[in-house]
C-alpha cells in the first residue's frame, strides 16, 4: 500500500517514488540470492536510485541505460555506468552474479530478446530477475492510463491533446504492450531448456496468498499490474 501511495508520485516527485522501490527491490531480490559481494548489472538502471540501495546490501552494483539524459538524473553519471542497449549488452557471456531488469522490458520493441541477454550473461548459478508492468494492467499505459485501454496510439494523442506536449513514455517507441501471457510462455519455454531453472513466476506487489493470480487466463492481465519472472541459470 505503502509503494502504491508513492507510485502517484513518480513524475512528479520521482526521488520519492524510485527511492521506496529500490529499498523494495533489495528486499525482493535478497530472498532469491546473497548480494552481499555479488556483482550485479541493473539493466535500465537510469540515474543511481537503484544504485545507493544494492551497494548499501553490500552488491559490486554495474548499471546500464541507453538514455543518458536518463542516467545524468540525479548529475554526474557515476562510475560503474555503460551506456547500452538492452537488446545487446556489452558483457562477456557468463560473468555476473545477478542480473536485474525492473520495469524495463515494457519499453524496449523485442522485451524477450533482451530477456534472452540477460541469461546469457549470467553465470552458472547466478540469478536473472525481470519484473515488468503488464499492459492490461491499470498502470499499462504509465501516464497515459487508463486510456491505453482504448488503445496505445489513441491514449497516446489524447495525452498530447490535454497536455499540449508528448507523454514521456511514447507507445510504439518508447512503450510497448508486454502480456502476462507472453511473460508465461517465454519464462516456460527458457526453463525447458538444459541451461535454466524458473524459481518464481508472480505478481510482484500482491501479498503471497495472491499470486494464484499469474496463472488465470485473462484475470491475471488486469490484475496482476506487475509481473516477476525469475531464473536461476544451471
Amino acid at each position: 500500500m505503502r509503494l502504491l501511495d508513492d507510485f502517484r508520485y513518480e513524475q512528479p516527485d520521482p526521488d520519492r517514488f524510485y527511492r521506496a522501490l529500490a529499498a523494495d527491490s533489495v528486499g525482493q531480490l535478497a530472498t532469491y540470492a546473497d548480494l552481499d559481494g555479488a556483482a550485479l548489472l541493473d539493466v535500465g538502471g537510469g540515474p543511481g536510485y537503484f544504485r545507493d540501495a544494492f551497494q548499501a546490501a553490500g552488491a559490486t552494483y554495474w548499471a546500464l541505460d541507453a538514455d543518458v539524459g536518463e542516467l545524468a538524473g540525479l548529475g554526474e553519471i557515476a562510475a560503474g555506468t555503460v551506456v547500452g542497449s538492452g537488446l545487446q549488452l556489452p558483457f562477456r557471456d557468463d560473468c555476473l552474479d545477478v542480473c536485474y531488469s525492473s520495469n524495463v522490458l515494457e519499453h524496449v520493441p523485442d522485451p524477450w530478446r533482451m530477456a534472452e541477454e540477460m541469461v546469457r550473461v549470467t553465470r552458472p548459478g547466478g540469478l536473472v530477475f525481470l519484473s515488468c508492468t503488464v499492459w492490461w494492467g491499470p498502470w499499462g499505459g504509465h501516464e497515459t492510463a487508463p486510456w491505453h485501454y482504448l488503445g496505445g496510439q489513441y491514449a497516446r494523442r489524447r495525452y498530447r491533446r490535454v497536455h499540449g506536449h508528448e507523454p514521456k513514455n511514447k507507445y510504439g517507441e518508447s512503450l510497448f504492450a508486454v502480456t502476462v501471457a507472453a511473460g508465461t510462455r517465454w519464462a516456460r519455454r527458457r526453463s525447458a531448456a538444459p541451461d535454466v531453472d524458473l524459481v518464481a513466476l508472480l505478481p510482484r506487489y500482491h501479498p503471497w496468498w495472491a499470486r494464484w493470480v499469474v496463472r488465470v487466463p485473462v484475470l491475471r492481465e488486469l490484475v496482476t499490474w506487475n509481473l516477476v519472472i525469475v531464473l536461476r541459470k544451471r
